[in-house]
């Protein structure tokens, strides 16, 4: 049975002169990037350089919208009523699909980004607004959900296109969830070992947990961390990993 598997990595999260993360070393090496579109991160020129680097290497590109919160990079959770998330999702996603196209490319996912995702991922409901809010503004984009998550659920009652993520560099509990930051062994830093366990995990059609059990799931997507320092090595890793296993490394977007 041949396999397939997208690699995304969150991208364009720099500002101004201050730099975040290795974004021309990964989009070597990723086949879909999900882009800041000036809210939790990034400004309008560093999208447009972000956006046109990745057209030109033929990288899918994906909105990542999440909280206006750029002091706390969008990893702070903040009240607002419906109304407000559907227009806070809709306004970054237009901007990411009016950027792509200035940039030569096109916008072909959304991935929503820290707090946001966070609370999508533990709220059906929730997931479900957020999710029609980005496909207001194009019902063909492909939307990114953390698998066997509600998100996963909301995105299948949508009716919409939608790509099953796991992370690489992350340990997860039996519910799907991932193992909390501050816990031991929740971060995995050995880039053989992720790459061999990111291998066995899409052979197998599931996410492995921390106490050795293993949940179905659908594995469209990888997710690959740009701002740790040993981010470049993690990627170049799990990409040579998986060719070497003969799985196919392609744009989630193209299959969903």
């Amino acid at each position: 049975m041949s396999h397939h598997v997208d690699l995304n990595a969150d991208l364009g999260e720099s500002f101004g002169p201050w730099t975040m993360g290795a974004d021309a070393d990964l989009l070597d090496i990723v086949s879909s990037a999900n882009i800041a579109c000036g809210f939790h991160a990034s400004d309008p020129d560093v999208m447009a350089r972000t956006m046109r680097l990745a057209a030109e290497r033929g990288v899918a590109i994906g909105a990542h919208p999440g909280f206006a919160d750029l002091q706390g990079f969008g990893r702070r959770r903040i009240s607002l009523p419906p109304e407000s998330l559907k227009n806070l999702v809709r306004y970054q996603v237009a901007a990411a699909q009016g950027m792509a196209r200035a940039a030569g490319g096109q916008l072909a996912h959304v991935k929503l980004h820290g707090a946001l995702s966070n609370m999508a991922a533990e709220d059906e409901g929730l997931a479900r607004l957020l999710f029609a809010a980005a496909l207001d503004i194009d019902p063909d984009l492909v939307v990114y959900v953390l698998s066997a998550t509600p998100m996963e659920a909301a995105a299948r009652s949508l009716g919409c296109r939608w790509a099953g993520e796991v992370f690489a560099d992350r340990a997860y509990n039996d519910d799907a969830t991932l193992v909390d930051r501050r816990e031991p062994g929740a971060v995995l830093h050995d880039p053989t070992a992720a790459a061999l366990r990111m291998v066995e995990m899409v052979q197998a059609g599931a996410i492995s947990t921390a106490s050795g059990g293993t949940i179905p799931a659908r594995i469209d997507t990888i997710c690959l961390h740009g701002d740790t320092p040993e981010a470049v090595a993690m990627a170049h890793a799990i990409r040579s990993g998986l060719e070497k296993a003969g799985i196919t490394i392609g744009p989630a977007s193209e299959r969903a």
